[in-house]
């Protein structure tokens, strides 16, 4: 088992425990009361876990005490990243059910948001406890208890994800249009951490964002922030009212140096994003699995249609 790398662990230490503090949740039972039945379809839309991912075993340092949660160190972690955001107020540790190959159930410490706080990224929820190995790793993640969405119309329970092994680099899982409410246009990171940190935000001359949301976070091979060598490697496949596709690269990349697995695209263009591709062997996840080539739809709320 590779170790998590030496930056992610500065990441860490740069955290507050105040954060983790707020955003740990660790009941071992479903206590959420709510009448909104289990849904696996909104609006046409699938109501689901898109991913799971075994990205840590065994890997939280000590301090993860302090910084994740009480009883991190030593844990295994695993980030979920749902189709739709997650009501954190309903959310538990006991939500979860995490089945290993052999058909043994692991065991959660907690459960948390972090590091992925922006606002509109409460799709991702990382699991943290002791739930595999490299020779019995997890396969299966169930939602059994009653969680919901950010807007209370979907209740994930009933839904469940087949893991993706450990050895398996991050891809891209989701991507999105930002509503212009939320670009924070100019915005920088200062807040002097980076784990868990506020994001930076698009260039003033951004006419459109596209969040894209990995399975798990990224960096540069060795952990070090990307620059203009991934920003140039994206590629945004824009419509033009005539039908026709091109295909672009973000004249800028934000949300960086918060240590999640978010980045928004900021691009020039007002023509409808389609679909976004990025080829192999530029990022990492924390254990250092470089990404294979990958590609997402984007997804639309209501902004073309």
């Amino acid at each position: 088992m590779k170790p998590i790398y030496p930056v992610l662990l500065v990441f860490l230490f740069a955290s507050t425990c105040s954060l983790a503090a707020e955003h740990a949740k660790y009941d071992q039972a479903d206590t959420t009361q709510t009448t909104v039945s289990p849904s696996t379809e909104v609006g046409g839309n699938d109501a689901m876990p898109l991913s799971a991912f075994f990205g840590a075993n065994n890997a939280f340092p000590l301090f993860a005490n302090r910084f994740i949660c009480e009883g991190a160190a030593g844990g295994d972690g695993m980030p979920v990243v749902f189709s739709h955001q997650i009501d954190t107020s309903t959310l538990q540790a006991g939500d979860f059910r995490i089945t290993r190959a052999d058909g043994s159930t692991g065991s959660l410490v907690c459960v948390t948001p972090m590091p992925a706080l922006d606002v509109g990224e409460m799709r991702t929820i990382l699991l943290i406890g002791e739930y595999g190995s490299a020779e019995n790793q997890p396969v299966k993640v169930d939602i059994v208890g009653n969680l919901l969405s950010i807007d209370g119309s979907i209740n994930f329970r009933g839904s469940s994800a087949t893991v993706i092994p450990m050895e398996n680099g991050p891809t891209l899982i989701y991507a999105e249009i930002v509503p212009e409410s939320q670009w924070d246009l100019g915005k920088e990171q200062s807040s002097g951490r980076v784990f868990g940190a506020p994001g930076d935000g698009c260039p003033e001359s951004t006419q459109q964002v596209v969040r894209v949301v990995w399975t798990g976070g990224v960096t540069k091979p060795g952990g070090g922030e990307i620059d203009d060598l991934e920003r140039i490697a994206y590629r945004v496949f824009i419509e033009d009212d005539a039908g026709e596709l091109t295909t672009i690269s973000p004249f800028a990349v934000a949300d960086l140096r918060d240590g999640d697995n978010n980045h928004e695209l900021c691009l020039d263009t007002t023509a409808k994003p389609v679909r976004v591709e990025f080829p192999a062997g530029l990022m990492t996840d924390p254990i250092e699995d470089l990404n294979p080539a990958t590609s997402i739809s984007v997804t639309y709320t209501n902004k073309y249609e």
